[in-house]
């Protein structure tokens, strides 16, 4: 694969405020989720509703982007001298590790026998969030080697523990894909989108088919009697194709913006792309109703659409017009997603494990409980400008 010489090599701004304000309504959400009293629109949709709310599309968003840095990354380390032995075992690596994260959060959620344990499922809970930190840190050069390998290797060896320790509710040994979780998802979207770049060369054109292709997959997964549902290894990867659709369209439009110079004109190929998944979308939901919990067509294209839309107004403002003061308040986020995902849970999992009740029940209802979500979001984000200046950051 060869370098882009024609993509664009300026930090994309509105890249990383689209990032930064996504994982600041992830935290909120994820924060009300455990608020009663709230409004439905607030809410994940239930399963059977044929509809969808802003905290149906956070997920989408974050793929989305996820696809949208791809070919700058890409480009980064081919610029960088890399040869593709070392960019393919950092893909396999970055993809494992959100795997792993993953199921590993997952299992501390649900499905285990806690009677049969050794530890508490509390601090099995808060050990499995915590070890990400040490293992994928990105220590400093300057950082001592020796710590570093302690601290890596010690938190591998505690995961692996981990997994021995975990008694299942069927009294099995061992943790289980119940589901890949939120980050396994992403992480098999993200493997399968960069394995066709780098096969394509990250041609457009060729993207643009296989955003196609994924959505075709998508469908006949979702259709009784196709040869798709009825072979597992076929509906495997048909269900990772789903999400895999949202990191494709991120490179489409990521290249459709970024492959050439930045232009105040109009960029009508992004509108008609914008356009067009929304007009799939209106003519799939009779036969594929909208649902982020199914994982249906129309919901995956109603959430490209609005992406996209979102994009072009944050590029407009922030590329073109200049107007980027504002986002600095996410930033902290945009440069640390990962750490600012995971570190709700390792507080969660603390204040179970000791008995810890730092916030009162008057704050877990309606209103009250819909202002703290946000309190807290933005305390998250202060934290991780504290974790930033100190160099904790997670890097796969």
């Amino acid at each position: 694969m060869k370098i882009k010489e024609n993509l664009y090599n300026q930090r994309i701004i509105s890249i990383d405020a689209f990032r930064g304000i996504t994982i600041f309504i992830m935290i909120f959400v994820n924060e009300l989720a455990s608020v009663s009293n709230v409004p439905q629109w607030m809410r994940h949709m239930p399963a059977d509703a044929d509809a969808m709310t802003f905290v149906d599309l956070v997920f989408p968003a974050f793929l989305f982007i996820v696809g949208m840095s791809i070919p700058f990354a890409f480009n980064a380390r081919l610029i960088k001298g890399d040869s593709p032995k070392t960019i393919w075992t950092h893909t396999l690596k970055r993809a494992l590790a959100l795997i792993i994260i993953g199921v590993y959060m997952v299992n501390a959620e649900y499905g285990y026998d806690e009677s049969k344990m050794v530890i508490s499922a509390a601090f099995w809970g808060l050990l499995a969030y915590s070890m990400p930190i040490p293992i994928w840190n990105k220590y400093p050069k300057e950082f001592p080697r020796l710590a570093k390998n302690v601290l890596q290797y010690g938190g591998m060896l505690v995961l692996v523990l981990l997994y021995f320790l975990y008694v299942q509710d069927t009294g099995a040994i061992g943790i289980t894909p119940k589901w890949w979780g939120i980050l396994g998802l992403i992480g098999w979207a993200y493997f399968i989108t960069v394995v066709y770049y780098w096969l394509v060369k990250g041609k457009l054109s060729a993207m643009i088919g296989f955003l196609f292709l994924c959505l075709i997959a998508n469908i006949l997964n979702l259709t009784n009697g196709s040869i798709v549902q009825e072979v597992s290894w076929l509906s495997f990867i048909a269900g990772h194709m789903t999400h895999a659709t949202l990191v494709v369209a991120g490179v489409v439009i990521s290249l459709l913006f970024f492959e050439g110079t930045i232009s105040e004109k109009i960029n009508w190929k992004v509108i008609g792309f914008g356009l067009l998944f929304f007009l799939l979308g209106y003519l799939l939901r009779p036969y594929y109703e909208v649902s982020k919990i199914r994982g249906t067509p129309s919901w995956v294209l109603y959430s490209a659409g609005i992406c996209t839309l979102l994009f072009y107004f944050f590029y407009w403002l922030m590329e073109i017009k200049k107007q980027t003061k504002w986002s600095g308040f996410f930033m902290p986020a945009a440069a640390n997603p990962l750490l600012i995902y995971i570190l709700p849970g390792v507080i969660y999992y603390f204040n179970l494990a000791f008995g810890i009740k730092i916030i009162p029940d008057y704050f877990r209802d309606g209103i009250p409980g819909i202002v703290w979500s946000l309190v807290f979001s933005t305390i998250m984000l202060f934290v991780m400008r504290i974790f930033n200046k100190y160099k904790i950051q997670l890097h796969l």
